[in-house]
């Protein structure tokens, strides 16, 4: 998704939000909003945003499981399965 094509001032977020509300819940797609010429927030809808949280719970998990990895904080699936047989 290209930022550009949904990039609107604040004052136009101000003055058209129903539209703006109506357009993203339709289409999924973000706005950029702006002020003084530089960007300042993302307005996405609430579907988007926990999709996105998902997404980041799980990048999260497997960047823990590879350094857990890496460090060797890890045990092998058999020696594990032969330690509960043995119990």
């Amino acid at each position: 998704m290209k930022y550009s094509s949904n990039v609107k001032p604040v004052s136009y977020l101000k003055s058209h939000a129903a539209g703006i509300i109506a357009e993203i819940t339709e289409t999924r797609e973000p706005y950029l909003i702006t002020q003084n010429g530089e960007a300042k927030l993302v307005v996405l809808d609430v579907k988007s945003y926990e999709e996105q949280l998902e997404t980041f719970s799980l990048l999260k998990l497997l960047a823990m499981g590879s350094q857990e990895i890496d460090t060797g904080a890890v045990m092998d699936v058999n020696i594990l399965i032969d330690q509960e047989a043995s119990t």
